[in-house]
């Protein structure tokens, strides 16, 4: 098939949230890596960290040095990924959970949700999410549902099919890089994560054309100067 869709205006973050900082091998960033190289070869521009190299503080301000922590590298990671069209979340799976990091990011994403952007509307408005699950017990689908509706909820866009991951038989066993797990071969995962790539590349490239949403019924400022669009409230007319 010949390619007609340029995705090369689009820049992509993935944050990883294993445990394991990056000097141990990480399952999760192992299949990240496949999203990573389609959108490399599109063209892509795509950052990538682990958020667990990083001293991000507990907490839902900006920046928790103003509550005392000596450091707090959330700031910097905030401006990353605000410079992103595309965020797309890696987590393993412990006790059917999404990991404790990958909770920590989700909350430190929330602390910025009342932010906005040039329009009014909330900052994450015009932005694609995503999700990575890797473990060897069931729980991809779980995680991906917490993932995703956190992502939506805070204003980012959630395209078909969001999400991809691979488990392997359910209790201990090779992970998804071990070579006995057969996971970089599985046609399943290949597929959904081909698909995932794709359908946020497609849904990212449309929204940046468009300029994000329109303003019209979802600008907070507007909303605080009073505009109630086809709102019909009596205490307003």
């Amino acid at each position: 098939m010949d390619q007609t869709i340029d995705f090369s205006m689009l820049k992509a973050i993935f944050i990883n949230c294993t445990l394991k900082n990056s000097s141990l091998e990480s399952h999760t960033e192992g299949l990240m890596q496949v999203s990573m190289d389609i959108m490399k070869s599109e063209q892509v521009t795509v950052d990538y960290l682990r958020l667990v190299d990083y001293n991000v503080l507990n907490g839902l301000l900006p920046d928790m040095t103003k509550e005392g922590g000596s450091q707090d590298d959330w700031p910097m990671i905030y401006e990353r990924i605000m410079a992103s069209d595309i965020l797309v979340i890696g987590t393993p799976i412990w006790l059917g959970e999404k990991s404790s990091i990958a909770t920590k990011l989700i909350e430190r994403l929330y602390g910025m949700s009342g932010e906005t952007n040039e329009k009014g509307q909330y900052a994450y408005y015009g932005k694609v999410g995503g999700c990575v699950v890797t473990g060897n017990e069931d729980g991809i689908k779980h995680c991906a549902m917490g993932i995703l509706y956190a992502l939506q909820h805070l204003g980012y866009s959630i395209p078909p099919q969001a999400d991809c991951g691979w488990i392997g038989e359910v209790g201990p066993g090779p992970s998804y890089l071990d070579e006995e797990s057969g996971g970089k071969e599985n046609e399943f995962t290949n597929r959904n994560t081909t698909f995932m790539t794709y359908n946020i590349l497609h849904l990212a490239k449309a929204l940046k054309e468009l300029g994000g949403y329109p303003a019209y019924g979802n600008s907070k400022k507007d909303w605080d100067d009073r505009t109630r669009w086809n709102f019909e409230n009596p205490e307003y007319r």
